[in-house]
């Protein structure tokens, strides 16, 4: 435990209360809360917090002092706006920033976007996962594009790939003033906690419940409004956090909060426990030949479609079966090194993967594309295989040498 989480006691004054405050120390906040939790204390509360409508002025107050400078918070562009609540699905806010600029650096409108070829714009996403989002954000651009403007309510935002309840509530706030809570992951933690409420936030009658609530407590004036749901989620991304206890002594609405109250917020929220991953064996190919290696196309549909993969086959194969692989496909081999061997965990699946750097002889099934140092940086492979992907461009950097013959037979 950090030590600005721990609860500090007055000053000692005696050996008992030296003992209370050396016990007090080791008390994590919900666990003090608790300890001093009493049903007079909850009742002046709650009457004067009279549930949530409290909460809104001392949040945006503190949003407005405290809040983290994000681009996307300084315009009303919805392109950007969209751009970056994509983005952050799923995605760490410090995963996000330099793909953003990259991003709006290359399509720097949505007619760009629309216009764009998509092996480009699947490059320029390359490592930032989930890449249905990307060519949902596509196909978004070109109605978008065809109908000369962005939809400005949550109805018509909605109509548009890729784009959900919450998402089309943050887009019509931020952009067009429009009065729609947008509740994400953040929001539903810290309303929970806020509210002591115990109920299953992956049951959608909850979150239909606490949407509801939040928004009743929107704010009247436009600038306000337009940063409210920013407000709640940099409230749950900072301070409310995920994945341990709340840093209730920075909490801005500390006061009217029943989970801190009654000691319940490390609690919060209760979420049905997710489905164990599924775990996959693969052997992935990495095929040398005249200073290129070999990328193939994935299906059209299903998890990383139409996106670049080394060549591989099911299941992990040792150094006797591997090579019946290569010869299926039509190939030689000259050479072999060692096994490479990478783990990839998607949401919902593990890729266990055994890797060989082989030298081959023979072009191999017509799906194979041969490429060189800069074809394979030009190609977007997912960051499933960058472990793959970093011993190709070794081995071809080696292979570019002059006069360098057959590498993986003088290592």
């Amino acid at each position: 435990m950090k030590k600005s989480e721990k609860i500090l006691s007055s000053p000692a004054g005696g050996g008992d209360r030296k003992r209370k405050r050396d016990r007090n120390m080791n008390l994590s906040i919900s666990q003090y809360g608790k300890m001093c939790y009493n049903r007079g204390m909850e009742t002046k509360r709650q009457t004067k917090e009279q549930g949530l409508s409290a909460l809104t002025p001392p949040l945006l107050a503190w949003y407005r002092a405290n809040a983290r400078d994000l681009p996307w918070r300084h315009t009303r562009d919805p392109y950007r706006i969209w751009v970056s609540e994509i983005m952050l699905q799923q995605t760490r806010v410090a995963a996000v920033l330099g793909y953003y600029a990259r991003f709006l650096e290359a399509f720097p409108s949505v007619e760009a976007l629309a216009s764009a070829p998509e092996e480009a714009l699947m490059k320029l996403w390359e490592g930032l996962g989930y890449y249905s989002r990307a060519r949902n954000l596509q196909k978004a651009a070109k109605e978008v594009a065809a109908r000369g403007g962005f939809p400005k309510d949550c109805a018509g935002l909605l109509a548009l790939p890729g784009i959900g309840e919450y998402t089309a509530s943050a887009i019509a706030s931020a952009a067009f003033g429009g009065r729609e809570a947008a509740v994400d992951g953040n929001v539903l933690r810290t309303v929970t906690r806020l509210t002591d409420d115990h109920s299953d936030i992956t049951d959608a009658k909850t979150k239909k419940k606490i949407r509801e609530q939040v928004q009743r407590i929107l704010p009247e004036s436009d600038a306000d409004l337009r940063i409210f749901n920013q407000a709640m989620m940099e409230l749950g991304a900072t301070v409310c956090v995920p994945n341990g206890p709340p840093k209730c002594l920075y909490c801005p609405v500390r006061e009217m909060c029943l989970g801190y109250a009654r000691g319940t917020a490390e609690e919060l929220p209760v979420k049905s426990p997710k489905k164990a991953r599924k775990r996959e064996e693969k052997t992935v190919f990495v095929l040398l030949q005249d200073g290129r290696t070999a990328l193939r196309k994935r299906p059209s549909s299903g998890l990383l479609a139409g996106l670049w993969e080394f060549p591989n086959a099911e299941g992990a194969l040792d150094e006797t079966a591997a090579p019946g692989v290569l010869k299926s496909w039509g190939f030689t081999p000259k050479a072999w090194t060692a096994k490479v061997n990478a783990k990839h965990i998607f949401s919902h699946v593990e890729w266990h993967m055994t890797g060989y750097i082989a030298e081959v002889r023979g072009s191999g099934p017509p799906g194979f594309v041969w490429m060189d140092a800069e074809g394979l940086k030009a190609h977007a492979v997912p960051s499933a295989f960058s472990r793959y992907c970093a011993e190709a461009a070794k081995a071809l950097e080696v292979a570019g040498q002059e006069g360098n013959d057959g590498i993986l037979e003088k290592e």
